[in-house]
């Protein structure tokens, strides 16, 4: 996205200007406070929020204008944040769901191709998604996601509300589909994975603010930012260390 200015009410600002660039084939993680504009970038991406300003490139090509359905054919994938299964259908119809842009035709062959990747979903593909634990939905939201066989992922807080060893299995899996060579746009609260697995990153300095959400686009640091909490500490500090440093407050220790 590109100088994007976006809310959900004509008075809201919630992204100013924001620049945000995912590397193909690359783990881009964004990072930030609650309240800094994480999610409202990822359904601007997705379009589910209209921006007012600026524009949205899908390799070169502008999909500002593009609804969301064209944008699943043109290869987006989309975790929402929190659960997004069917408490009340089956596995088997949530994952079907997830192939209701493509053709009839290849719909049969799109859900069997996920279950060969997802076996454990096909066992549970008769049980009612609401009497799956949170760990379970969440792999059957993955596994609709993969339906398409998108070649873009937008993956908003995925270890929310996950037990840790099920929070390192949707990591090990999301490390799985960058491996073969799928952009991924990493939002999540967990820093210390989310760093671990990204090969970009991009976030936001301080607390929410009063005024509209500035993002930073780059890590390292650029040239002649200053850290937030060490005033004299320059970028010729490693970005890693002084992160360590301040690993508990969960947020960016340099301010551009």
């Amino acid at each position: 996205m590109e100088a994007v200015v976006a809310g959900y009410y004509p008075e809201q600002v919630v992204l100013d200007g924001v620049t945000l660039v995912a590397r193909a084939g690359a783990l881009t993680a964004v990072l930030g406070p609650n309240g800094s504009g994480k999610s409202t970038a990822l359904r601007v991406l997705y379009g589910l929020v209209q921006p007012r300003r600026g524009r949205v490139l899908l390799q070169g090509r502008d999909i500002t204008t593009v609804p969301v359905h064209r944008r699943v054919t043109l290869g987006l994938g989309l975790l929402p944040q929190g659960r997004s299964v069917f408490p009340g259908l089956t596995v088997h119809e949530n994952v079907e769901l997830g192939a209701w842009s493509l053709p009839p035709p290849r719909r049969r062959e799109a859900v069997a191709r996920v279950y060969a990747r997802y076996p454990m979903v096909e066992a549970w593909r008769n049980r009612l998604a609401g009497s799956l634990s949170g760990g379970q939905q969440r792999t059957v939201e993955i596994a609709r996601m993969m339906v398409t066989d998108p070649s873009v992922l937008l993956l908003d807080e995925p270890s929310a509300g996950l037990a840790p060893a099920v929070a390192d299995q949707v990591y090990e899996e999301i490390a799985r589909l960058r491996q073969e060579g799928r952009t991924v746009l990493l939002v999540d609260q967990n820093v210390r994975a989310a760093v671990a697995l990204a090969d970009y990153g991009s976030g936001r300095s301080g607390p929410p603010p009063r005024r509209p959400v500035r993002w930073s686009s780059s890590i390292p640091p650029p040239a002649g930012s200053t850290c937030r909490r060490w005033p004299t500490t320059t970028c010729g500090t490693p970005w890693a260390t002084r992160w360590r440093r301040r690993s508990r407050r969960r947020r960016w220790c340099w301010r551009a």
